[in-house]
């Protein structure tokens, strides 16, 4: 990936006329007024590692999986929220770690890790690189110098059991390539989180990442069925019948940790075989209350949509803009591939159907399986959907978000480079709540990006349902403004949290703690909770080497 950008700069795409005179005409900003990237001014922190450190980290790992090259220590610095590539532009002198290793198995990864502990050296485990909470910062906490743990090598399908419907897969296998390699035996995971192209297996366990088929599938914790993590007192295997009362589900201590308690580097899963078949349907409701309620009743009845989600009214709307002009470009044989985004819902092909009335909030539902199955649970769901006020738009719109979800953040660094502020956050609460959750949350955004003189446009969807409640998926745009628009944002995102706080939302529903939430833990698991996590830390990293300043209040 590049490293002011999500992606490659491959995947960049040119914004269109009207969006650049929305931006222009709304927000007052354009490509001259926005922040770019000069990587000719970037700089590395030199590395602290002494020429004896090299020799013995080499020793452990190789000389080829060994390196202090920029190359590869810049790209470990920073994660893919907006502040860290708002810093690319901003802050080119980057503190980054100082080596970058890659160990081949796990007895590489506990000489590492027992290396660190008696040279005071912290590490970071690394996958992906697409944390947006600050989760791969890397941050010495009070050691001498911090490395980065490259799970590169742990790529692989090590078994697979038809029968049982579970596989062991290396932690460091890409979504796609693990797809790739279910797909061999007839078998996929189906998690599909947007962060998808690039985040890791081990990734998503120690986020507790939720792919956007949880409703078919599950939270990628639920997919677990079990864990090698690598901590500095021992090698921990947890999970091994599908269900058991042996004790508290050390798991469940393990998943969402961030490398806090050690580096994950295998994970056993539950899969399924390659969908047959797939249904799509998009429907209109009147306003974002009637559609909840009918979201809601889909889920309590248990109809069993793969994917279900609903855009708000203002995301709706830029969603149609968005897509009328991608169509209008398509015909002109310029194309955006279908660069929808998950913050403003989905780029809609077919928008005609859904324009056809004005307002309104935007469902998607799909459905994977056999033809039978995907054929009953459509019928019941398309059923409760429209006895809730919804309204059929056919197929196209939902057809068009799944083509282009993965497409957001590329669009974000368009937005970025044209002088937008764009960013999103997420949080979850029971039913009863979600109205007084979403109001709060938007309002604060709205209030604090005002308050430094810009409009703010926020959008929200509901991205997950469960029986008793579902999660809000907010997306920012407002205008760059000062000098610093990363504390623009971290006002903003301040604000919001203090909402998410004060209504009693989770102050992370699938992007996990990292730095940038770690303030308001406490406020969510109560003291007793905090010196639970600490005395865990404490009895399986004595030395605190393990991603510090990550979790742990």
């Amino acid at each position: 990936m590049a490293l002011s950008r999500w992606g490659t700069e491959a995947e960049a795409r040119d914004l269109g006329e009207g969006i650049r005179g929305l931006l222009r005409d709304v927000l007052g900003v354009t490509a001259e007024s926005g922040l770019h990237f000069d990587p000719g001014a970037v700089t590395a922190s030199p590395s602290r590692l002494t020429d004896p450190d090299l020799s013995a980290l080499a020793g452990i790992v190789g000389e080829g999986n060994l390196s202090t090259a920029d190359a590869q220590r810049l790209p470990r610095a920073r994660g893919k929220s907006t502040p860290d590539l708002l810093s690319w532009r901003l802050r080119p002198e980057v503190d980054c770690p100082d080596a970058v290793v890659a160990p081949r198995d796990d007895d590489e990864v506990a000489a590492l890790l027992d290396w660190c502990g008696r040279e005071g050296v912290a590490m970071v485990p690394f996958g992906g690189g697409t944390s947006v909470v600050g989760g791969l910062t890397p941050d010495a906490g009070g050691h001498r110098a911090v490395i980065s743990v490259d799970l590169a090598h742990f790529d692989s399908l090590d078994s697979i059991d038809p029968e049982s419907g579970e596989a062991v897969l290396g932690a460091g296998l890409s979504g796609p390539r693990a797809e790739e390699l279910l797909a061999e035996h007839g078998f996929s995971l189906g998690h599909f989180p947007q962060s998808f192209p690039y985040a890791t297996l081990g990734g998503y366990a120690m986020t507790r990442s939720s792919g956007q088929a949880s409703a078919g599938y599950g939270r990628f914790d639920e997919m677990v069925r079990g864990l090698t993590v690598v901590t500095p007192i021992g090698v921990i295997e947890a999970g091994r019948a599908p269900a058991s009362a042996a004790g508290p589900d050390l798991r469940q201590w393990l998943m969402g940790s961030e490398g806090a308690f050690g580096v994950c580097t295998r994970v056993r899963l539950r899969i399924h075989p390659v969908p047959q078949t797939v249904r799509h349907e998009a429907f209109r409701f009147p306003d974002f209350a009637t559609g909840a309620a009918a979201l809601r009743a889909v889920e309590q009845q248990g109809t069993g949509p793969t994917v279900i989600r609903l855009s708000d009214e203002a995301e709706t709307a830029v969603n149609l803009a968005t897509a009328t002009e991608a169509i209008g470009e398509r015909a002109e044989g310029v194309g955006m591939d279908g660069a929808g985004t998950e913050g403003a819902g989905a780029a809609t092909e077919g928008a005609d159907g859904a324009g056809g009335e004005s307002g309104g909030c935007l469902c998607l539902t799909l459905f994977e399986g056999t033809p039978e199955h995907t054929g009953s649970r459509h019928a019941e769901t398309r059923a409760v959907l429209l006895a809730h006020g919804g309204v059929s738009l056919g197929a196209g719109p939902a057809e068009a978000w799944e083509h282009g979800r993965f497409g957001a953040p590329v669009l974000r660094d368009s937005l970025l480079d044209n002088g937008a502020l764009v960013e999103t956050l997420e949080t979850a609460t029971d039913w009863s709540n979600l109205p007084a959750l979403r109001d709060a949350v938007a309002a604060a955004l709205t209030t604090s990006l005002e308050a430094s003189g810009t409009p703010a446009l926020v959008m929200c969807h509901i991205s997950h349902v469960y029986p008793t409640g579902a999660s809000l998926y907010f997306t920012v745009v407002a205008g760059q403004r000062g000098e610093d628009p990363v504390a623009q944002w971290t006002r903003a995102k301040r604000a919001a949290s203090e909402a998410i706080v004060a209504t009693g939302g989770t102050i992370t529903h699938h992007h996990a703690v990292g730095v940038d939430h770690r303030p308001y833990l406490e406020a969510e698991i109560g003291e007793v909770g905090v010196r639970m996590l600490r005395a865990v830390k404490h009895a399986v990293d004595p030395k605190g080497v393990c991603n510090p300043g990550t979790l742990i209040p």
